[in-house]
């Protein structure tokens, strides 16, 4: 079946992560062969919820908890100690992870955990506020080609080599003597060896076999390295055009690209966030929301829905359809801000703003919504408010892109599949 177009899937963040990305890549899962995690590091995090159960996954693809085939491409940053506490809890749960890693794919070492914490640190105000996971310098280290990959984790004496260069260049820049992880690491390497394939030849085969593809990104639009709010983002290409590059899929068999936006926006770390809000409103989202870190823990900041930001991020992911999650965080509030414009130095701007200082200095131009009440137990489109389905088909028509999926809740059967040409 070679060159025949055939389903495959991209799940994308739209705002600054945490849109609920984890929750639609479990959902649709089930309809899904394998499932591909292809960017990113531990530093991100999916937080699924099964029959009550929570599930939190940094490294390990939301696929695992279905039971599918769960790969991890080259583009993915993997700390090995982590990657095996996680398939150590999803097997506590009687699931037994049908992983698979790729070769190619950057391992991230205590050297580069330490060397995150320094960097950031020494910015100060001006950091991204980083979880000091070792994501930076991992990816620093990929671009400089000095990186060590799993190719080399599972190689005893190819790894001590690497470890000793790296444990010295990190020592010539902290100052300070870091202890050697050799032993620690080749015991890693040992236990990861089993799960290690050659995911781009997999998926590629798996593809002209008829076989269905869903891959999931991490973080959302807005952190992206390239396209995103720099300096304040993550280290790494998260929108759906890396899916070509971190798991060697060709863009000609993407089939559908669904990118996952929350009914308002929350963001960590440092700089600019135009729809922010601190006030009262902000506390009640963020306490019913259950706004706090995945990794870190640390309180989210708050903002209105901001479809600036999404319809931008629609239109360079080349978004298909929309899932907008968390539509019963907002049930109870009288009055629902949207922002639809950005002002700047007294003008309406026209577009997106490509400038770093002008959209640190970006303020919202609103659009009000009246609220609705809350959607407990709600599973059809037909039985949400009319306010609410006001409230989604503005989204869509601003965006110029269908809604596919609402959701209500965190359960998979708060899950409103709805008819792309509804709204």
């Amino acid at each position: 079946m070679q060159g025949v177009y055939l389903p495959s899937k991209v799940i994308v963040g739209l705002q600054w992560g945490d849109e609920g990305k984890g929750k639609i890549v479990d959902y649709l899962a089930s309809s899904s062969d394998i499932v591909v995690r292809f960017n990113g590091g531990n530093n991100a995090g999916h937080t699924v919820v099964i029959a009550g159960k929570k599930y939190k996954l940094h490294s390990l693809p939301c696929g695992v908890l279905s039971s599918k085939r769960a790969l991890i491409g080259a583009g993915v940053a993997l700390d090995p100690k982590i990657v095996l506490s996680e398939i150590e809890e999803v097997k506590k749960s009687g699931i037994t992870p049908n992983l698979g890693i790729d070769f190619k794919s950057h391992v991230i070492t205590p050297y580069h955990r330490a060397l995150d914490a320094l960097q950031d640190n020494a910015l100060g105000k001006k950091g991204a506020g980083s979880t000091k996971s070792g994501i930076a310098p991992v990816y620093s280290d990929k671009h400089a080609r000095i990186g060590i990959r799993m190719e080399d984790l599972v190689e005893a004496k190819v790894l001590r080599e690497k470890l000793k260069d790296a444990k010295q260049r990190a020592e010539r820049i902290s100052d300070s003597d870091i202890k050697d992880c050799s032993e620690e690491y080749c015991a890693y390497g040992r236990q990861l060896k089993a799960y290690c394939t050659d995911v781009a030849t997999e998926l590629n085969s798996a593809h002209d076999s008829g076989k269905s593809i869903l891959f999931e990104a991490a973080q959302g639009f807005m952190l992206d390295i390239d396209h995103g709010a720099y300096p304040f983002c993550t280290s790494s290409n998260v929108i759906a055009g890396a899916v070509c590059t971190g798991a060697g899929f060709p863009p000609k068999k993407i089939g559908k690209v669904i990118g996952v936006a929350k009914a308002y926006t929350s963001r960590v770390g440092n700089g600019s966030f135009p729809s922010e809000i601190t006030d009262e409103t902000a506390s009640n989202i963020r306490e019913k929301g259950g706004e706090y870190g995945t990794t870190t823990g640390r309180p989210r900041r708050i903002g209105w829905l901001d479809l600036v930001n999404v319809k931008y991020a629609c239109m360079i992911n080349g978004v298909d359809e929309l899932a907008v999650t968390k539509l019963d965080t907002l049930g109870g509030f009288q009055k629902i801000q949207v922002c639809t414009a950005y002002g700047h130095d007294g003008r309406k701007l026209p577009s997106f703003p490509q400038n770093t200082h002008i959209f640190l200095e970006c303020k919202p131009i609103y659009t009000e919504f009246e609220g609705w009440g809350e959607l407990k137990g709600i599973t059809e489109y037909k039985n949400l408010p009319e306010n609410c389905k006001k409230y989604l088909s503005f989204i869509s028509k601003f965006c110029s892109v269908p809604i596919s999926i609402a959701s209500v809740g965190p359960g998979r059967e708060e899950t409103i599949p709805l008819t792309v040409t509804k709204l």
